[in-house]
């Protein structure tokens, strides 16, 4: 899970569906009609290789680069055991002004509105599918941060350990100024905040997955 922010976003099907279900796609002509296969199924979903493309298009969009198939497959399927979770929960969605925000923040790495449009046509993306995608990663990343930062219990230590052992050489290697702990500890707190709970998302993605029933089909159609 990641900020692409992943990044844990995000990107699939409605927000509330399951991966492949529930999402109607008019019927391009015959001439036009793009060949779809299933690449996984998770219990009694499944994952299009159209939802892969999707998701590797998205990563262009907003890192300048894609991961593999493989990777991009398991991504879908984390994301599947966070919203499957997360809809039982009845977890809210974001608002659409907090999508807004995002959006415009995703324009704003453009030079102009028609760089961003372009780029949309280049990796056939749709301005309505970047903004279901930016709304699933929200939900998704929001989700697991309700989930596990209550548990997360920062120790002084800790701080002490990052102020002194990653940030001042960053900042030094770098010819930046140096502020002094108890300015930045706030900022620290929360980057090992994060990194705890992306370690406890992990351990329970692993955990999670373990128990469910997940097939990856090969390109010749058996499991």
């Amino acid at each position: 899970m990641r900020r692409a922010i992943f990044i844990f976003a995000l990107v699939l099907a409605a927000p509330c569906a399951p991966l492949a279900l529930g999402r109607s796609t008019p019927t391009p002509p015959q001439s036009t009609r793009v060949v779809d296969r299933i690449v996984a199924r998770v219990e009694d979903d499944i994952i299009l290789q159209s939802q892969v493309r999707e998701l590797g298009a998205f990563q262009q969009l907003v890192e300048g680069r894609a991961e593999s198939d493989d990777k991009l497959v398991d991504e879908l399927i984390e994301q599947w055991v966070v919203e499957t979770e997360a809809t039982a929960a009845r977890f809210p969605q974001p608002a659409q002004s907090e999508v807004a925000r995002e959006l415009a923040r995703l324009k704003g790495q453009f030079a102009t509105p028609e760089k961003y449009a372009s780029r949309l046509n280049e990796l056939a993306l749709t301005a309505d599918e970047v903004r279901e995608m930016l709304s699933r990663q929200i939900f998704v990343e929001r989700y697991v941060d309700s989930k596990f930062r209550t548990s997360v219990q920062i120790e002084p230590a800790e701080i002490e350990t990052y102020y002194t052992k990653e940030l001042l050489p960053e900042l030094t290697k770098n010819n930046q100024p140096v502020p002094t702990r108890a300015s930045v500890e706030p900022q620290i707190r929360e980057v090992l905040t994060q990194r705890a709970i992306s370690d406890l998302t992990m351990k329970w993605l692993d955990d999670t997955r373990s128990r469910l029933k997940i097939e990856i089909e090969t390109p010749g159609g058996k499991p």
